[in-house]
Formats: structure tokens, C-alpha cells, sequence
């Protein structure tokens, strides 16, 4: 699939397409469903425990270094193809090659003068009705923290009920 000289890269690609196969998915779960399946013979104890723990601290230790590796490879892959793009284009500005370069809260302006630049355009209806949507939709859910709120004020009840009979 891909080509590459340097050995250590056709291992970290080969590692990472591996690793998001429905095989290794399914490997995984048949791992956890034999290490409980030992666990009457071990009669449960700390080594059997601590075998999968270190298993998956090493899988996901690997893991780590294999997602960023290939989200950097993606993303400058992205960045390139933009960029090609840009420079085709007669029309789209030159001064945007390299924008991932810039600081976030430079990035926060541009995307400022942008909502600005689309507020001024005459947008086709169909996006103020999705935008609009969207906003009602948004207006109904509650917030994360009132959601999270929520959940803990249901799992800890019974036990400040239970606190309060005493």
C-alpha cells in the first residue's frame, strides 16, 4: 500500500493499519475473554491481574506513538494537498499556505474575519435554515455541566437518602 525506504516508517504504517483492522478488534476481545477464562485456574489472583495490566499498558504505551505518527503523517499529507490547491487556484490567496504554523489565538482572528467575510457574502438560504437549526438544537440540550450535574445528583441520591434516615 505504501511505499517507503525507510524501514522504521513501513513499520509504523504497517503497525497502525494493523492495529484498525475488525481482526484486531476481534483479537482483542477474544485476549480479554482467555485471560478471564484463566482466572478460576489462577483463582484469581495478583499475577493474573496484573498480566493484562501490563499487557495493555505495553498495547497502548505502542498505540500512542503509532496514532500520533500516523495523524501527523495524515494531516501534513492534508496540508500539502491544500496547499496544491491554493497555488492552482488563481483566485484563493497565496498567503494561506502554512496557516497551521500560526498560534491558536492567530488562528481564532483569521476564523473571526472569516465569519465576518460570510456574514457580509449573501449565503444561500439552505445554510441560514441549517444554521438556524442548529442553534435551536443547541438551545434545547441541556449543557455538559448540567448533564454531568445531573448524572450525579441520580448516582449519589440513594446514598444522601440513605445518609439522611439515620
Amino acid at each position: 500500500m505504501y511505499q517507503t525506504k525507510n524501514k522504521l516508517q513501513r513499520i509504523s504504517v504497517t503497525v497502525s493499519r494493523l492495529a484498525s483492522s475488525t481482526n484486531a478488534f476481534l483479537l482483542s476481545i477474544l485476549a480479554v475473554l482467555v485471560w478471564l477464562a484463566t482466572g478460576p485456574y489462577y483463582h484469581f489472583s495478583n499475577t493474573w491481574l496484573i498480566t493484562i495490566t501490563v499487557i495493555t499498558d505495553v498495547v497502548i504505551f505502542i498505540m500512542v506513538f503509532s496514532i500520533q505518527n500516523t495523524q501527523f503523517r495524515d494531516s501534513k499529507a492534508i496540508q500539502l494537498k491544500l496547499n496544491e490547491l491554493i497555488i492552482a487556484d488563481k483566485k484563493a490567496r497565496d498567503t494561506f499556505i502554512g496557516l497551521e504554523t500560526l498560534a491558536d489565538n492567530e488562528l481564532a482572528a483569521l476564523d473571526d474575519e472569516f465569519k465576518k467575510l460570510l456574514a457580509e457574502l449573501e449565503v444561500h438560504p439552505v445554510m441560514h435554515k441549517l444554521h438556524d437549526t442548529i442553534k435551536q438544537e443547541k438551545a434545547k440540550r441541556p449543557s455538559f455541566y448540567e448533564q454531568t450535574e445531573h448524572f450525579v445528583d441520580a448516582l449519589f441520591k440513594p446514598i444522601i437518602s440513605d445518609n439522611h434516615k439515620d
